[in-house]
């Protein structure tokens, strides 16, 4: 039976999202399946880093690794200004460099959102910035027709507790409402959702992956957004919509690729900073970011992984880009428009 789809003036189908335009029909019937279809011919999405731990200039874990105090870091929202922050720059880079997706931060290991939250004073809009970055995200992907992917720590929340779940029964009880109602907040406050990629295995895992109750919240993402795809790392559970490393997607031969390898099928998703070492601003990494001849052969072998290449770069303290990094990303989409995207292998 064909199946009906309504279009407005603009000639453009209602009620799917823009990035999933190519896939209407299909969303029509499955918007999962749909949502699948796509992510799996992005090739490409562009990630920005971005949160307080922007302002030290050190590493996106420095609350922790340079053993911050609770009310000392907290205290770097009022210098939170982000005033270059410029969500359309953002997309008029990833749509030059022929990125379909990107993905940003909702919510990072030391608890700040960038989002307004009615769970959490510690975010971006009670900050001197006074500023829904997601929600800005939001707007200028959803116009311009590409995926927005939001990482969501729940393995980690430096600000809530100590590193990992917490033990207690009834603790734990609250952390996971918390997350919950944060994740019904993001998937209902912003319009489509591409993704929703969550961080955290390694203290998942440690805890015991049913404490967390990870097909919970698969259930709830997927009953609020219906094409929004999960992913947790190598996996926690193995039903993840797609897989998605670090640095390395892991050899095929590799205990770390966890469920990937039992599921060689699934696009897998290789995050690659253009910071080495760091994804956030790094001061003492200036001049030394990767450029476009290494991320094009990355790109290469992330393809005959079955992978999608996402590409990292640091925004600076003010939530500027990093001019080094547009220069580079601004070469491979040179490659790119020569060579085209390098056609991916199923392991």
């Amino acid at each position: 039976m064909a199946i009906s789809i309504n279009y407005n003036a603009e000639g453009l189908p209602d009620g799917t999202p823009t990035y999933l335009f190519d896939h209407a029909e299909l969303y029509q019937r499955d918007p999962l399946q749909a949502a699948r279809a796509w992510f799996d011919s992005a090739h490409l999405g562009l990630a920005v880093h971005f949160g307080l731990f922007s302002l030290l200039g050190t590493h996106q874990d420095a609350r922790r690794q340079d053993n911050w105090s609770h009310d000392d870091y907290n205290h770097l929202a009022q210098c939170f200004h982000c005033q270059n922050f410029a969500g359309d720059t953002i997309v008029e880079l990833a749509i030059a460099i022929g990125a379909r997706y990107i993905t940003m931060p909702a919510r990072w290991r030391d608890g700040f959102c960038l989002f307004a939250s009615s769970k959490c004073d510690f975010n971006s809009v009670n900050a001197s910035a006074n500023r829904d970055l997601v929600g800005e995200m939001a707007s200028w992907c959803e116009y311009h027709g590409l995926g927005l992917c939001l990482e969501y720590s729940c393995g980690h929340d430096w600000q809530r507790q100590a590193p990992g779940l917490p033990e207690d029964d009834q603790d734990l009880a609250e952390y996971k409402e918390y997350v919950c109602d944060q994740l019904h907040e993001l998937l209902t406050q912003y319009g489509p959702v591409a993704a929703i990629r969550l961080d955290g295995l390694d203290e998942v895992l440690a805890g015991g992956r049913e404490r967390l109750g990870c097909q919970d919240l698969y259930d709830l993402i997927h009953s609020l957004q219906p094409s929004c795809l999960v992913s947790f790392g190598s996996g926690a559970l193995g039903n993840e919509d797609f897989f998605h490393f670090e640095e390395a997607i892991p050899a095929d031969s590799d205990a770390a690729l966890g469920f990937a390898s039992r599921y060689p099928g699934k696009t897998r998703e290789l995050r690659l900073s253009l910071t080495p070492g760091s994804l956030g601003y790094q001061v003492t990494q200036a001049g030394k970011h990767r450029r476009s001849p290494e991320i094009w052969d990355q790109l290469v072998s992330t393809a005959a992984r079955n992978g999608n290449l996402l590409l990292n770069t640091a925004l600076l303290p003010d939530g500027s880009l990093d001019p080094e990094d547009i220069q580079t990303l601004l070469e491979l989409s040179q490659t790119i428009e020569k060579n085209g995207f390098p056609k991916k292998i199923l392991p």
